[in-house]
């Protein structure tokens, strides 16, 4: 996983993530102490960013825990396992873009 800040992308996601573009996503609102996927492991075969929009709470990539917080960027490479954890307190608000290799 990388981990960015919102003004680390002034010259767009290309910059942060070369050779690739957003594909699908959206926008997620968690309830508190929610953790993304509950059913296990949960990988893709492509790049995966996160923009923490509001919140804070824990990223878990292969296992292991690292708090996060809006503002950061997080970008999960293909194969990781990865959940987020929402804080009980301060539920995380993101926005999630499955990357695509740039035509």
């Amino acid at each position: 996983m990388r981990r960015l800040s919102i003004p680390d992308l002034t010259n767009g996601l290309a910059s942060a993530v070369p050779g690739h573009r957003a594909g699908t996503g959206g926008v997620a609102l968690s309830a508190g102490g929610e953790r993304s996927h509950p059913e296990g492991r949960h990988v893709h075969e492509f790049p995966e960013a996160f923009l923490i929009l509001d919140g804070h709470g824990d990223i878990e990539i292969d296992g292991h825990a690292s708090p996060i917080a809006a503002g950061d960027v997080l970008v999960v490479a293909p194969g990781e396992d990865h959940h987020l954890v929402s804080s009980v307190h301060r539920p995380l608000v993101i926005v999630w873009l499955h990357l695509r290799a740039a035509e």
